[in-house]
């Protein structure tokens, strides 16, 4: 029979993400500057587990996140904040899964998108986010998609982005935040997420990178690890294990002879295991790992984990292992972007009937 502890708690996480929508408590004050974050966060983890938003809600966020829209292009952490790649692609993957006219035309794709893109590349094409020093893939990625889903890519965007992507990956076959740093989950998924979406994947060594991300998945507890001796983390269901469907294409592109046609490259049903026993809150969403306090950035990155590890393929080669009850089934979400393929679809050709943007101001903004 069925083990009554692969229960994915449904009701519980929803009324918890639901609460989320309106209302946060003090404790989410220091992610003042993350504010699209927690939009997109909350929006994902309903919309995978197939809870539909009410139309006054879905207003009110288009609202509130166009207040975080910078003149100058881009979004920002909150109203009045500096613009930033993070929040620009938190606040974009919000919009698109919310899906409706209003919802799009939110988004600024004319000259000050364009020209906030392009302020975030250096001089050597390397990405950075603006008013900060960071220089890592997960800006190249934050960049890329953004840029992709919106219709907004130019020759010259991302030039030189992915060889300068393909040097961060090190002696260990994943990606570090700089080339010559230890390989880490969130940057490896970004890194390899952006060259899928500039068709450069190929530029990485993909074996080497897949049998780095396959030793992440630890042997008891099922789950990932980011590094290497690290302690499992529920977040990396995503950033780890949502490396294999990438990695299966880009080998599958190679015409690899090994790969095999009926699952991902790791144990599926461990995942499922660890997700569903160990980062379960009893009042609802879920955690890094026993011991440790839920929240929505975990709820979101455990349950689109959940996903990948359900679903291999897609299209008519789509296949499902779901551990546990049927009802455990969350929808499947979109290996590059992480929100439902449909609306990734949706806003790609919502976006192809824009007209593209004049070589003058590319030129003007380079």
């Amino acid at each position: 029979g069925v083990c009554l502890r692969y229960v994915l708690q449904r009701e519980k996480h929803f009324h918890y993400l639901k609460r989320g929508l309106r209302q946060l408590t003090d404790a989410y004050e220091c992610l003042d500057a993350s504010r699209p974050w927690l939009c997109y966060w909350i929006l994902h983890s309903l919309e995978l587990l197939e809870e539909p938003i009410p139309e006054s809600v879905a207003s009110d966020m288009c609202q509130f996140l166009s207040r975080c829209q910078s003149p100058n292009g881009g979004f920002g952490g909150g109203p009045g904040q500096y613009p930033h790649l993070a929040p620009t692609y938190a606040a974009v993957n919000a919009l698109c899964i919310i899906g409706t006219e209003e919802a799009f035309t939110v988004i600024n794709r004319s000259c000050p998108l364009l020209a906030f893109s392009y302020c975030c590349y250096s001089t050597d094409r390397s990405p950075w986010s603006l008013n900060s020093v960071s220089l890592n893939p997960r800006s190249a990625y934050c960049a890329a998609s953004v840029a992709s889903l919106t219709n907004i890519i130019t020759p010259t965007l991302f030039e030189g982005t992915a060889d300068w992507i393909a040097r961060c990956q090190n002696w260990e076959g994943g990606i570090g935040g700089v080339p010559g740093m230890e390989a880490h989950g969130g940057y490896t998924f970004c890194g390899l997420a952006a060259l899928v979406i500039l068709k450069k994947e190929q530029s990485l060594n993909l074996k080497c990178l897949l049998r780095w991300v396959t030793s992440r998945q630890m042997r008891f507890e099922g789950g990932f690890q980011g590094r290497c001796n690290k302690l499992v983390d529920g977040c990396y269901s995503f950033w780890q294990a949502g490396l294999l469907p990438l990695l299966h294409r880009a080998l599958h592109a190679n015409g690899d002879p090994t790969l095999s046609m009926t699952h991902w490259m790791f144990d599926q049903r461990a995942l499922q295991e660890y997700i569903l026993l160990c980062c379960q809150c009893p009042a609802g969403g879920l955690l890094d790992k026993p011991g440790k306090s839920r929240d929505f950035y975990h709820t979101c990155y455990c349950l689109s984990g959940l996903s990948i590890a359900q679903h291999f393929g897609s299209g008519d080669l789509l296949q499902e292992l779901v551990l546990g009850v049927p009802e455990n089934r969350l929808q499947p979400t979109h290996p590059v972007y992480n929100i439902s393929p449909d609306k990734v679809v949706q806003a790609v050709m919502y976006f192809l009937q824009k007209p593209l943007l004049s070589m003058k101001k590319e030129a003007a903004a380079d």
